[in-house]
């Protein structure tokens, strides 16, 4: 397993990161806790080392499930990252989303951050986390006042380096000129590549480490999906129109290249596409949704796949005969 930096003030972290959103069953249809538990040791034993969840994950429920998850195991062994900034427990101006019978609202004030901060430490059983971040952006709080916050925490040891999640590449350089940032944390994929022009430049200018989420795009880039996919109506995907019928049919051309060079490397095609992403210039680390022991064995093995300047170039070929999902909403 490769590691890299998380940013010129972040720690040395695996590639590969567990992404601890599915199971804490929020918007994925549920949760087995205790296959998501072995999931999580799985990833670990395999050479995973960062761990990235959040508080409104399941309500509590992702950073409980790794909390136990990592009981028993040397702590700074592992690199422990979770969010701050959405609430279901109070009211703010800032209405992010109504789910589950839930209304989840936006904040980053100072006092809600450390009480963030205090219940997701109960909740993960240890006393720092690794890297915090910030989940989406606060109307109501100034950036400055955010970092000052962040910094803080850091200079009193309660976290180890801090990070921002779906910013702007204006916010996220203002933040790396204001204070310690280590992170941006975006939505990146073979099928989402907007941030080759916004944020991922940004992030190279100021030694900032980019996490990017949901790299197999919900399950999209596993070449497993077709049409005849069913989702549990409690499942983000179900209704989604990035999973309608025409979608996944123009997805196959896409992918048949990928699918073939998989074939030839004798890895899976979302192995091939891990490690493509892992390649493409800013990237530091992709966090990978993993739900079982067979999916955290395959994911950690994509962390050690180099390809070659001809194999990249024949995926990044492919990547750009994808129309984009806004082709499919006309």
């Amino acid at each position: 397993m490769k590691s890299r930096s998380l940013g010129k003030h972040g720690m040395q972290a695996s590639v590969i990161a567990f992404g601890a959103w599915a199971i804490g069953g929020w918007r994925w249809g549920g949760a087995d806790a205790e296959a998501s538990v072995k999931a999580v040791q799985a990833s670990l034993d395999a050479g995973v080392n960062l761990i990235d969840t959040a508080a409104v994950y399941g309500f509590g429920l992702s950073e409980e499930i790794v909390g136990e998850a990592i009981k028993g195991r040397s702590r700074k062994d592992i690199v422990l990252a979770t969010k701050c900034g959405l609430r279901w427990d109070i009211e703010t101006p800032a209405l992010h989303a109504e789910s589950e019978g839930k209304r989840i609202f936006r904040t980053l004030d100072e006092a809600s951050i450390r009480w963030e901060l205090a219940q997701s430490l109960e909740r993960l059983g240890t006393d720092y986390i690794d890297l915090y971040q910030t989940h989406w952006p606060d109307p109501e709080t100034d950036l400055e006042a955010v970092v000052a916050t962040l910094d803080k925490l850091r200079e009193e040891g309660l976290i180890r380096a801090w990070g921002l999640c779906n910013e702007s590449p204006e916010r996220i350089a203002e933040a790396a000129r204001l204070g310690a940032l280590s992170t941006d944390q975006e939505r990146y994929s073979l099928l989402d590549r907007e941030q080759d022009s916004a944020n991922l430049p940004v992030c190279q200018q100021f030694d900032i480490g980019f996490l990017c989420y949901s790299p197999i795009a919900q399950g999209l880039l596993t070449g497993k999906m077709d049409g005849k996919r069913e989702f549990a109506d409690n499942d983000l995907r179900a209704g989604n129109p990035r999973f309608a019928p025409a979608v996944l049919e123009a997805l196959q051309a896409v992918l048949a290249p990928v699918k073939s060079l998989a074939r030839d490397r004798g890895v899976t095609t979302e192995q091939l596409v891990l490690a493509w992403t892992l390649q493409q210039p800013g990237v530091s680390h992709v966090l990978v949704g993993t739900r079982d022991i067979t999916q955290a064995a395959s994911n950690a093995a994509a962390g050690s796949i180099d390809l070659d300047s001809e194999e990249l170039a024949m995926i990044s070929q492919a990547a750009d005969a994808w129309p984009g999902f806004e082709a499919f909403s006309k």
